[in-house]
């Protein structure tokens, strides 16, 4: 049951918070922000991120800034921009007016270089990349210092200017810091900050040929902005002293105000059963294996929306597993079961046959319809009921007759009675096959002083119930079983569980190491190609049969189908004249053994 008054888990982030807080750091202000580069579709992990930032910034009565990482014009576009907004909205945050760019600080940013330069700080370097990585040096092994390293100021100042003003090609230059060729932290070792990119930005246009990088440019972006706590995924644990190092001699020549932002990192979410890396979710759209960014098996956020997905599911995920600095894994089982709490709060009640057969109540008046009444939420009574019709012929689903059933079996059989949900007790008295000997209709007699709500129905007892369809007034609808993308827990690699795949839905699996990129999937070893490990049944479309008002619904509406899952109205391609729904979640977990459903 999902408890949305509890008050939330106490972590890390929330105790520095309240310790800034109370002693006045930042004079009472709470500011983050969320800033993702506009050059793709944002994934579950990224959801964890908008809502730890913004969802801290609302707890303590501050703001969280929307600011787009748009610093690399070959990979950018507003496209992208539009779905990463729609995404945060869709969560239920707002930045309000707090929307900006990296780019609105490209004068700055250029500035504060030029700055670094004349301060013997920085250094235009000729060196081709190929040449830089050969000498950096390792982990045990100190960098070479460049060539260039001692270029006067003057010298690299007229360079810079020079590369600004297109008068190079691409490569030919880069700007570095000037920092620690022997620092144990490779990042320090006089990092690039400007490079020349003759490329057209969707904000700019051709104004600049040269872009900042984004270490260099996300520490000034934040403290320009006067964010008080900057909050990222562990991958720039190692990142930070840079982060510090650029801002603080910023501060001291008196180009920011203090007291600066700091960096603080959190685990990411590694979620088995799915890819997050980007170019592995680039090829699973290019190369046709899924049918685009929100195909509903995707782990896109416009694809978890189309799934039925709730923006309070993801919520109750992030504080069930919390917000840590080691890196686990989650199973997704717990994701899975999330949404099933909070889809059984919200979703009201309807019923769906989704494996027909024709039951025949032979003494019913042929002709002849009513009303049975179903609640629409069991836990809700203030949500009313609504009428069924019921009538002599119905639909039943084919599960739900045996004609040679086993031991334990309660539904319907030859000679059983069972309970037709929120309506009559009827007993089987025969079948109807096909020449080839196959069920094609079940008749039975039902009991008219049965009637679900009418006085005395319930003296009768009997084991078995299962629900129905009038065959007069149900509705067809294109029905869509979706179930996890990938059929193994490590797509394309070892599993550090062992050899069985085996997971339960509350599993913490500890990372064998982390990915520099922060792509979950590369996280593990990977031995064979991912793509083998598609799941062949991650879609099954039947046609079944829903209520009348069903066909009504709403695109995005969701519903718990009884008996049957979880499901929602397809947001693209459902209409009242062609109903079409997703099944987001089956009732019960069916991966917990390894098992799928």
């Amino acid at each position: 049951m999902t408890d949305k008054t509890a008050a939330p888990a106490p972590h890390f982030l929330r105790t520095v918070m309240a310790e800034d807080l109370r002693s006045g750091k930042y004079g009472g202000r709470v500011v983050t922000r969320f800033p993702p580069e506009p050059n793709g579709y944002l994934h579950y992990g990224h959801a964890k991120s908008i809502i730890i930032n913004f969802g801290l910034a609302a707890e303590n009565s501050g703001r969280c800034h929307l600011r787009f990482d748009d610093t690399n014009p070959l990979k950018e576009d507003v496209e992208f921009e539009d779905s990463i907004c729609e995404a945060v909205r869709w969560l239920g945050y707002d930045w309000n007016e707090h929307r900006y760019h990296a780019s609105d600080y490209y004068d700055d940013l250029y500035r504060f270089a030029e700055w670094f330069i004349e301060q013997g700080l920085a250094y235009v370097d000729s060196q081709s990349a190929e040449e830089m990585r050969a000498t950096r040096g390792t982990l045990t092994e100190p960098g070479r210092e460049s060539p260039d390293r001692n270029r006067p100021p003057a010298e690299s100042l007229a360079l810079f200017r020079r590369m600004k003003a297109g008068e190079f090609p691409d490569g030919q230059y880069v700007l570095r810091l000037k920092i620690d060729m022997a620092s144990p932290n490779l990042n320090m070792r006089d990092p690039a900050i400007y490079r020349i990119r003759h490329a057209s930005h969707h904000r700019t246009g051709d104004q600049w040929c040269v872009y900042p990088l984004y270490d260099y440019t996300h520490c000034i972006s934040d403290a320009l902005e006067r964010i008080t706590h900057s909050i990222c995924t562990l991958e720039f644990q190692d990142h930070r002293p840079l982060y510090d190092w650029v801002i603080e001699k910023l501060a001291d020549g008196g180009m920011l105000e203090r007291p600066l932002p700091r960096q603080y990192e959190f685990a990411r979410l590694n979620l088995t059963y799915v890819v997050l890396s980007k170019r592995k979710l680039i090829e699973l759209v290019s190369k046709g294996h899924v049918e685009g960014w929100d195909d509903p098996r995707m782990p896109t956020l416009v694809g978890a929306r189309r799934r039925g997905f709730t923006p309070d599911g993801f919520r109750l995920l992030i504080e069930r597993t919390g917000v840590s600095k080691n890196d686990t894994w989650l199973d997704m089982g717990l994701l899975e079961n999330a949404m099933r709490d909070d889809l059984n709060e919200i979703a009201e009640r309807r019923v769906a046959v989704l494996d027909p057969l024709k039951l025949i109540i032979d003494n019913y008046p042929e002709g002849q319809s009513e009303d049975c009444f179903a609640p629409n939420h069991p836990k809700k009574p203030e949500l009313g009921k609504r009428a069924l019709p019921f009538s002599r012929e119905l639909w039943i689903e084919r599960d739900d007759f045996m004609e040679t059933p086993p031991k334990g079996y309660f539904r319907l059989s030859p000679g059983k009675e069972v309970r037709l949900r929120y309506g009559y007790i009827v007993q089987c008295t025969g079948v109807d096959k096909d020449a080839s000997g196959h069920i094609v209709a079940v008749h039975a007699r039902y009991d008219p002083d049965t009637k679900s709500g009418t006085p005395g129905a319930e003296t009768r007892k009997v084991k078995g119930n299962i629900h129905w369809l009038s065959a007069a007034h149900a509705k067809t609808a294109e029905i869509r079983l979706y179930d996890r993308l990938f059929s193994v827990p490590f797509p394309g690699a070892r599993n550090p569980l062992g050899d069985t795949g085996n997971t339960t839905d509350n599993a913490t699996i500890k990372t064998v190491s982390a990915d520099a990129d922060g792509n979950v999937a590369e996280a593990v070893s990977e031995e064979r190609n991912y793509l083998d490990d598609l799941n062949p049944s991650s879609k099954k479309t039947i046609t079944g049969y829903i209520e009348p008002a069903l066909a009504q619904a709403a695109p995005e509406t969701r519903f718990q189908f009884e008996r049957q899952g979880y499901f929602v109205a397809d947001l693209t391609d459902h209409t009242k004249e062609t109903p079409v729904f997703n099944r987001t979640v089956t009732l019960k977990d069916s991966w917990s053994a390894g098992n799928r459903d």
